[in-house]
């Protein structure tokens, strides 16, 4: 899912909670009957502290011999941070690791200088009918990593963080929130949550994260008298407490961090601090020389024409 095509988000209005400073309503691309909303980068907004991209995957039923299959391709100067609500994806990567990831489990892939991964249904599932729902983000890497080795890490559900008041029950994948902790590596200041409120819950969100935006994965919430439906992306203002409802239930993910200081290129699967190095990359894919996926030779996909 980390190459889907995808058409840039559009900017909404603006609404009376002057906390919001940009609301980005994701268009829909339809892959194959699986769609894919994608939030970042979009014309109004490239980045919210590291992350690059913003993609909701789903949900989707699939039926028997129906399956996802994104074929290896590489990646540069990125962390890719997958997160299932639903169903399970077969990771495979040129490090040689083969992993399974499970819903509320953590799979952080970080490219570096240069990986090839690909992403599949588990072969021994595709005989039955399956849910498929989670998220897909990028987080660009700071100036003095993006050329570090390449590294995979998968984090447990059981290890995250975990904030339940009665109010709201949020899963911290990244950083720290409300004096709850991920286990995750980060390599810049990252903060990740999933929270859910039940109808008449609540939590705030407090200022100490430079840069935060917020994605409603489902239902609808309310910040100060507005309301905010599913499948929108709310960024807020720096510097300002926030206190988000939901008068019925809903879910949304947090993700914010410190701004990375340097302006970020992406083209394709590729994201750097230099035009250069992203040619580089793009000659190194077409000329073949990233490293293959063990286990996943027979296929790739080439560098786009664009």
């Amino acid at each position: 899912m980390s190459f889907f095509p995808g058409n840039d988000p559009e900017a909404g209005d603006a609404f009376a909670c002057d906390a919001i400073e940009t609301l980005i309503v994701p268009k829909v691309s339809d892959i194959g009957g699986f769609e894919v909303r994608r939030a970042l980068p979009s014309l109004k907004r490239k980045l919210v502290g590291p992350f690059i991209f913003f993609d909701r995957m789903g949900p989707a039923t699939f039926k028997p011999g129906e399956a996802i299959d994104v074929r290896p391709h590489p990646h540069i100067g990125l962390s890719t941070v997958t997160y299932l609500y639903d169903g399970t994806i077969r990771h495979r990567d040129s490090l040689g690791t083969e992993m399974v990831i499970a819903p509320g489990d953590i799979n952080l892939m970080t490219a570096g200088r240069g990986i090839v991964h690909s992403e599949r249904s588990p072969e021994e599932m595709r005989d039955s009918s399956r849910r498929l729902s989670g998220l897909q983000t990028w987080l660009a890497l700071p100036d003095a990593m993006e050329e570090m080795a390449p590294a995979f890490e998968n984090t447990a559900a059981a290890s995250m963080g975990i904030l339940d008041d009665g109010k709201a029950h949020a899963r911290v994948l990244i950083g720290s929130f409300h004096g709850a902790t991920s286990p995750v590596s980060q390599y810049s200041d990252t903060l990740y949550v999933d929270v859910t409120l039940p109808a008449g819950g609540e939590i705030e969100i407090p200022a100490d994260t430079e840069e935060r935006a917020l994605y409603v994965a489902e239902g609808s919430i309310e910040i100060a008298g507005d309301t905010f439906a599913q499948d929108q992306l709310l960024v807020f203002r720096p510097g300002d407490q926030i206190v988000v409802t939901s008068e019925r239930g809903a879910s949304f993910a947090l993700l914010g961090g410190a701004s990375l200081g340097s302006r970020r290129y992406i083209w394709w699967n590729f994201v750097s601090s230099s035009r250069e190095r992203i040619e580089q990359a793009k000659e190194e894919w077409k000329s073949r020389r990233f490293d293959i996926v063990p286990g996943d030779t027979e296929e790739f996909v080439p560098l786009p024409e664009r």
